[in-house]
């Protein structure tokens, strides 16, 4: 079941991680990049990607993170997860970046680097291209 926490509409490529995510001690809040070893996107950027995720994890500074990620335009296009947490539901309200959460199936359907276009006023939530 698909929950809009953000509005927006939104193209752009995945950039899909299996494993939850510490916006504070992950993401590089100058350029988008993760920057722990131990994570499955370690040095990818989340900079102008759809950015699908398990869940966020962690401090509640970790919205700051995501607020400062957007200031510094290295945010990405929206998120997409399976469940969101206080500080990633706070940080894409505060950066006004589109949320989403989905189901256990639609995370599985989603791929890394598919295309892929969501738009929360629309009755296709997510249109894959």
């Amino acid at each position: 079941m698909k929950k809009i926490l953000v509005s927006g509409k939104v193209q752009g490529i995945v950039l899909k991680s299996e494993k939850s995510i510490n916006f504070l001690g992950t993401v590089d809040k100058k350029t988008g990049i993760i920057s722990d070893k131990n994570h499955d996107l370690f040095e990818k950027s989340i900079k102008d990607t759809i950015f699908v995720f398990p869940s966020g994890v962690g401090s509640s500074v970790g919205a700051y993170t995501i607020y400062s990620i957007k200031s510094n335009n290295t945010a990405p296009l929206a998120m997409i997860c399976k469940k969101a947490d206080l500080t990633v539901a706070t940080g894409c309200a505060l950066a006004n970046i589109p949320l989403i959460t989905i189901s256990d199936e639609e995370f599985s359907s989603i791929k890394n680097g598919m295309n892929l276009s969501l738009d929360t006023d629309s009755s296709n939530l997510i249109h894959y291209q």
